[in-house]
């Protein structure tokens, strides 16, 4: 991948210096960080850095945060949205499942705290399960939030094997259809990972069921392992057969958009495009740095 370059990408940088702020995209080493901050896209992460879960594809840290929380995060994340280059956030964060309310209540405050300085910053939070409660997903919802996003990780038969025991495939598509059925304007996301073991026929099941489950955006990406105590990757999907999921996804189930490629992710700008079009802001987001010609030649 290309390295982070470029006058847009240098002033992004500069400017969340100049507030101390920091994001995922840098912490993650992520490959796609080029491309997103080019847009003005990034994405932070919530509630501190240790989940309460342990799924076997994630490096994420797993404990007990024993409830800490930091109150002012909200207002601190808020400082953001006076960030000139920055058009679109992504907010993810840890499993809390030792807060009451399983982290919704402190997801809505910066969602609200961001809103308030300032209404045309593009929010998306990509959340946990909150354990399936309905009332965690109202409150996100009712937040502001413009896009609603949750994984789904895997099919249906690999679930238990890659995630948390506490984590659910039928829980999963219960929280994004919980979303719809709350704010029907929201825009819904989730993704899949791919190499994992999955068959053709359980991937189209799950990109059945998603669609079915009022979902507009799904990513696909490829599994990568981040050490060796984590599952292996078990195939190397070629770029050729992403692109066929793509059209499957969007010609045959339904599905608004797909971002479909070896390194995209949940997170990824790819199907921003659409966001911004949906909302009517499709003119205030930056084109994209040009993807490499040859994808079979990607480093990661």
């Amino acid at each position: 991948m290309r390295l982070p370059a470029g006058e847009t990408v240098a002033a992004l940088r500069s400017s969340l210096r100049e507030r101390g702020l920091a994001t995922v995209c840098e912490e993650a080493r992520c490959p796609n960080l080029g491309e997103c901050w080019a847009g003005g896209t990034a994405t932070i992460m919530l509630m501190g850095e240790v989940c309460t879960r342990g799924c076997r594809f994630c490096a994420v840290r797993s404990g007990d945060p024993g409830g800490w929380l930091d109150p002012d995060e909200p207002e601190k994340v808020a400082r953001y949205a006076e960030v000139p280059g920055l058009r679109y956030l992504v907010l993810t964060s840890v499993d809390r499942d030792d807060l009451p309310d399983l982290g919704a209540g402190h997801y809505a405050a910066t969602i609200r705290a961001l809103k308030a300085r300032r209404a045309s910053l593009v929010v998306e939070a990509l959340v946990p399960d909150f354990q399936g409660r309905a009332d965690c997903v109202h409150e996100l919802c009712d937040s502001g939030v413009d896009v609603f996003g949750h994984n789904l990780e895997t099919v249906e038969r690999l679930h238990r094997r890659v995630r948390d025991v506490r984590a659910g495939y039928e829980q999963s598509l219960g929280v994004l259809a919980e979303a719809r059925r709350r704010r029907p304007d929201v825009i819904t996301k989730s993704s899949l990972m791919l190499g994992l073991g999955e068959t053709d026929d359980e991937v189209r099941r799950a990109l059945r069921d998603l669609r079915a489950a009022g979902v507009e955006i799904v990513t696909l990406g490829q599994y990568l392992q981040p050490t060796r105590k984590h599952l292996p990757v078990e195939r190397w999907v070629e770029p050729a057969e992403f692109e066929a999921w793509k059209r499957f996804a969007e010609e045959e189930v339904g599905f608004a958009h797909c971002a479909s490629g070896p390194l995209v992710r949940s997170s990824y700008r790819a199907a921003e495009h659409f966001v911004m079009s949906r909302l009517g802001l499709a003119e205030e987001l930056a084109p994209a740095a040009a993807p490499p010609a040859d994808f079979s030649r990607m480093v990661v």
